[in-house]
């Protein structure tokens, strides 16, 4: 009886998390430019990125077809953007006697992140990268969880990122990032949103479905990243969903899918919404971008991410399968 309470509860806080996207500033999980150029005085915009340089930098345009201007490389940033560099948004700690990196960092850690780049308390947030390449838009997916994490919900991502907003037509700023700091609270870890090595290890025996997130030629164990991870392949029973069937490539901006094309995916794939799932990828970036599809665009019940991924199960000997085995 106290598994099945729990595990009701859980599911009761993903979907109340969920609902409450859609119940707050921002209409649902993902915003597009056209609908941030409007609401752009009510909401807060985060720019999550590797290279902070970029953010004071002017983007690129070659001539097109009848002397247009081409977007080639999405400088700048949205004007009042908080800047956030994805460098600093995970650690490493001691699991077991091993160092494993690119962890969640802890309630304070992020509150004084978020402080620090200058978000405020109490409003919705967007949060946006440079979205030319599947990785950026997994950089904001990343964020987008992490926060989720620690106690936010009215929050969403920006379709397409900045090269979305430059292609509709919108202007960038190039303005160094503000200094004033901001007083965002953050709430302690909803830990339903995050899975153990303990849950991947129970998840192998069923019940819990597990969705790997890498590129199928490291799923299948042809190859693997070392060294984060110290051997090629998946956990036993994992389903494949690569970055390539999660977003569209639109100008030089990688867009989510539709709905209904996610459906049709994950169905192939062998993924239900209907149960529960765990995702994972090397250090859990990509598997940001497959959890934010499963529970937040698709509305997936009880959908975790696996923090440590491949680098945490490898690191501590767990088996792996691939077709070399």
């Amino acid at each position: 009886m106290k598994v099945s309470v729990l595990a009701s509860v859980s599911a009761m806080v993903l979907a109340m998390g969920s609902m409450a996207a859609v119940a707050g500033g921002v209409p649902g999980p993902v915003v597009s430019a056209e609908w941030l150029n409007k609401h752009a005085g009510d909401v807060v915009v985060i720019d999550v990125r590797d290279d902070a340089e970029s953010f004071t930098q002017a983007p690129e345009y070659e001539s097109g077809d009848a002397g247009a201007k081409k977007l080639v490389a999405a400088g700048g940033h949205i004007d009042g953007a908080r800047l956030v560099e994805f460098g600093k948004l995970r650690v490493s700690r001691e699991i077991d006697g091993k160092k494993i990196d690119k962890l969640l960092p802890d309630q304070a850690y992020v509150e004084d992140l978020m402080q620090s780049a200058g978000v405020p308390k109490g409003k919705a947030l967007v949060i946006t990268s440079p979205g030319e390449t599947v990785s950026e838009v997994e950089e904001a997916a990343r964020l987008y969880w992490t926060l989720k994490v620690y106690g936010a919900d009215d929050m969403a991502i920006l379709d397409g990122g900045n090269a979305a907003w430059l292609e509709a037509g919108y202007a960038v700023s190039t303005d160094k990032p503000s200094a004033a700091r901001g007083d965002w609270k953050a709430s302690a870890a909803r830990k339903a949103y995050l899975a153990e090595t303990a849950d991947v290890e129970k998840a192998t025996k069923g019940g819990v479905q597990l969705v790997d997130a890498r590129p199928l030629d490291q799923y299948l164990g042809l190859k693997f990243k070392k060294p984060a991870v110290t051997a090629g392949g998946h956990v036993a029973g994992a389903k494949s969903l690569p970055g390539e069937v999660r977003t569209r490539s639109v100008g030089i901006s990688q867009k989510f899918l539709s709905e209904k094309e996610y459906r049709g995916v994950l169905a192939a794939q062998g993924i239900s919404t209907d149960a529960p799932a765990i995702t994972y990828c090397n250090t859990g970036h990509m598997a940001a971008g497959a959890w934010f599809v499963e529970s937040e665009i698709m509305g997936g019940k009880n959908v975790s991410l696996y923090d440590g991924s491949m680098h945490e199960w490898t690191t501590l000997g767990h088996p792996v399968v691939g077709v070399t085995d």
